[in-house]
């Protein structure tokens, strides 16, 4: 019976596309017609470009759809490679792009199957057991030093129409007047996290590179895995990302470089002018590698913010978190960035969401305007900057010198970090293991410990942690 369905090209010709969606085409061979495995086939009906990436993402699309489930088994690559009629290269490269996605898993005898869902890096740093007295895990704000949110009856009448501007025009305003160079677009997401996402799948694509600090914060780390995008660890100081490391990093020809530029989380560090333009002299030369900035602290940093973006405006994005400073349940960040990055996620946006809650705008311009709620987060950086010193004096009267740094967290060098951390939670003391913020293996063990929860007992708290940051795993006796 002749056919009638258009013959697609591949590595070594054409293959004929499945009629419909549900059926499963047999494949010719010498000894009759044999059906694909279910996996191959759920595959097949999604594979419209026989490179490493098309089969990659026609698995990934098999895998979101729920045609392969989780756990699912993928034939070895030579049956893949027989039976899609690609070379066992082109498979090859597809299942490492799959791998560094963490769509599927490889396990030695066992095969390859597709991967189960399991904590990220973030869940896996917070993961401990109830009960702490004191948790210094998180990473968050202490309650007790934000400022008081006023009363809903007492804000301006927020807007009432779909048509009207997405970012409040007043808040607007007053964003460009305190931002750190002139912004070319400014938009305003739910939450700094919410803007790298967003950023990040429209800048990058499956087998990308992208430069991260190491240490990095872990969903970011998540959040490129996911991506498909494979990370560039380069090292930091108390200033923030080694200009020399990134220069070598720039020539693997990464998509993206991801920043803090300052109370970098875990460690600390905030750029200096001087490091700033050093950045941006190495990056200067390479103008297809775009730079997201995330400026998590916000307000909470007592240092001079020095963004990139004075020097690279076409090149960088820059994200300037509320949650931290004003309340994490705002879920507020402004994000600028030149119009061929932000336009097309905006208008992406509106076939969503849309826009950010109007009526939060109207909330966080009020807090940034109103003059008791000015002081409370001058007064939040000032106790934050306290609690830092009080603990990182303590640690350096134990021998435990750390570099300069500001924000809520320290980046303690320990001797053993699981060691470390069963005797901080001996004393009731909870911490993140350092492990999930680092990129590749670590030289050092650390613990990120969020001393902006220190409210008292600071040197009771430092003797502990340098009490911990000596401990060892004690060796296994036969």
């Amino acid at each position: 019976m002749p056919s009638d369905v258009t013959p697609r090209p591949t590595d070594l010709g054409a293959v004929p596309q499945r009629p419909d969606l549900g059926a499963v085409t047999p494949r010719r061979t010498d000894l009759g017609a044999v059906p694909q495995p279910p996996a191959l086939g759920a595959v097949t009906q999604r594979l419209t470009d026989p490179s490493a990436r098309g089969l990659a993402e026609a698995v990934s699309r098999a895998v979101g759809d729920g045609a392969l489930a989780p756990g699912a088994k993928l034939p070895p690559v030579r049956s893949v490679a027989a039976e899609l009629r690609l070379s066992p290269s082109t498979v090859n490269a597809a299942w490492q792009l799959l791998r560094r996605a963490g769509t599927i898993r490889t396990d030695g005898r066992r095969g390859t199957s597709v991967a189960t869902a399991g904590p990220g890096r973030y869940r896996a740093a917070l993961r401990h057991t109830p009960g702490f007295g004191l948790d210094l895990s998180t990473g968050v704000p202490d309650p007790a030093l934000l400022p008081p949110l006023p009363a809903l009856h007492g804000l301006s009448p927020a807007p009432t129409s779909y048509l009207d501007a997405p970012v409040l025009p007043a808040l607007g305003e007053l964003l460009r007047e305190q931002w750190p160079y002139p912004a070319e677009r400014l938009a305003v997401f739910d939450g700094a996290m919410d803007a790298v996402d967003q950023v990040s799948t429209a800048l990058l694509r499956l087998g990308d590179l992208a430069v991260v600090e190491n240490p990095c914060f872990p969903p970011l780390l998540d959040l490129l895995e996911v991506l498909g995008v494979s990370v560039i660890g380069v090292g930091t100081d108390a200033a923030g990302m080694l200009p020399d490391q990134l220069a070598t990093a720039l020539t693997r020809r990464p998509a993206a470089v991801f920043l803090q530029p300052r109370a970098h989380n875990p460690t600390g560090a905030s750029w200096t002018a001087a490091r700033s333009g050093a950045l941006a002299g190495v990056l200067a030369p390479h103008p297809q590698v775009y730079v997201v900035e995330d400026d998590s602290a916000g307000d909470l940093a007592s240092g001079p913010l020095c963004s990139l973006g004075a020097h690279l405006p076409r090149q960088v994005v820059h994200v300037r978190s509320f949650s931290k400073s004003h309340g994490p349940d705002l879920r507020l960040a402004a994000v600028s960035g030149p119009a061929a990055v932000l336009d097309p996620i905006l208008e992406r946006r509106l076939l969503g969401q849309g826009w950010t809650s109007r009526l939060l705008q109207h909330l966080l311009l009020t807090l940034l305007t109103d003059p008791a709620s000015i002081a409370a987060v001058r007064a939040a950086r000032d106790e934050y900057a306290r609690r830092r010193h009080l603990i990182t004096t303590g640690l350096a009267a134990a021998g435990i010198n750390l570099p300069p740094g500001e924000g809520l967290n320290i980046w303690l060098p320990v001797a053993d970090e699981q060691a470390a951390l069963l005797n901080l939670a001996s004393a009731g003391i909870g911490a993140a293991a350092g492990t999930a913020f680092t990129v590749g293996p670590a030289r050092q063990p650390h613990l990120r410990v969020t001393v902006g929860l220190i409210a008292d007992g600071h040197p009771e708290v430092s003797t502990q942690l340098a009490h911990a940051a000596r401990a060892a795993t004690p060796p296994i006796t036969r």
